[in-house]
């Protein structure tokens, strides 16, 4: 792995890495515009409560060394959050600014998950 790569890996997660336990703080504590979001995008309020367990716990997977399949797992999990945040603000018409936080830690998701090292990649086993 370049230097550069290594740089853009370690930049991407811990962005996202900062953008997804801050959210997921964020839910589990149910401020008050986090309800108003959820709800206003047709989802139950219980759902912040799921969505920020599993994104801080989907952090502490990410940054730790090893545990290769769980960290497939977080990343598929953050991404299908993040798309599926994003398409539930652009379907309920919400403007660009209100899209972005969730397209940011989107884009953050692939950009990790693509950069990260290959001590940090699952290896398929041909049998």
């Amino acid at each position: 792995m370049t230097k550069r790569n290594k740089i853009i890996y370690w930049v991407a997660t811990c962005w996202l890495a900062l953008g997804m336990l801050s959210t997921g703080m964020v839910q589990l504590l149910k401020v008050e515009s986090e309800v108003e979001n959820i709800t206003k995008l047709g989802y139950p309020e219980y759902f912040l409560i799921i969505l920020g367990i599993w994104k801080i716990l989907g952090v502490s997977v990410v940054l730790m060394p090893k545990f290769l399949l769980l960290k497939e797992w977080a990343y598929a999990g953050f991404f299908f959050a993040m798309s599926g945040a994003t398409f539930s603000r652009i379907l309920a018409g919400d403007p660009v600014n209100a899209i972005f936080p969730s397209l940011l830690l989107l884009v953050l998701t692939v950009v990790s998950w693509y950069f990260r090292p290959a001590d940090r990649k699952l290896v398929a086993v041909n049998s």
